[in-house]
């Protein structure tokens, strides 16, 4: 390869590969970047050609793309905040205050320092509310008994 070892292409291109996926996270790149890292310490150990180092890495690259798939199929992964991109569904059981009277089951409460559409029955303003649920982005209440 010109004067440079292969395996220092493979581990380089491992390791680009493992920067892309921290950089545009997808849970895609890092398997690649495991096969060409796996594929350059192969080179270093083995004297291999080009031709079938990258037919090593495409098995690598589908192998390890196989297993991951196995893996995150039986939920194996799990998320440690399972409600983190779910703004409405972290405030079910907040209780809240009406800041808009809620009219005709349409309202408007406060909950923290942001204002949020909800649906439910009728309540004047400064009323505590709780949040029973959420519709997109309107929060559902019910009476904070």
């Amino acid at each position: 390869m010109n004067g440079v070892d292969p395996h220092w292409v493979w581990l380089g291109l491992g390791l680009a590969l493992a920067a892309a996926e921290i950089a545009v996270p997808g849970f895609f790149l890092i398997w690649l970047a495991g096969a060409a890292l796996l594929t350059g310490v192969a080179t270093w150990v083995l004297p291999i050609g080009f031709g079938p180092q990258v037919v090593l890495f495409a098995m690598l690259a589908m192998a390890l793309i196989l297993i991951a798939r196995r893996i995150v199929a039986k939920g194996a992964v799990t998320s440690a905040d399972p409600l983190m991109n779910d703004r409405g569904g972290r405030l079910v059981g907040e209780v809240v205050e009406v800041t808009q009277a809620i009219v005709a089951g349409m309202g408007r409460v406060r909950q923290g320092d942001g204002e949020w559409l909800v649906r439910g029955p009728d309540a004047p303003v400064g009323a505590r509310m709780k949040v029973v649920g959420h519709d997109g982005a309107v929060l559902v209440v019910e009476p904070a008994g």
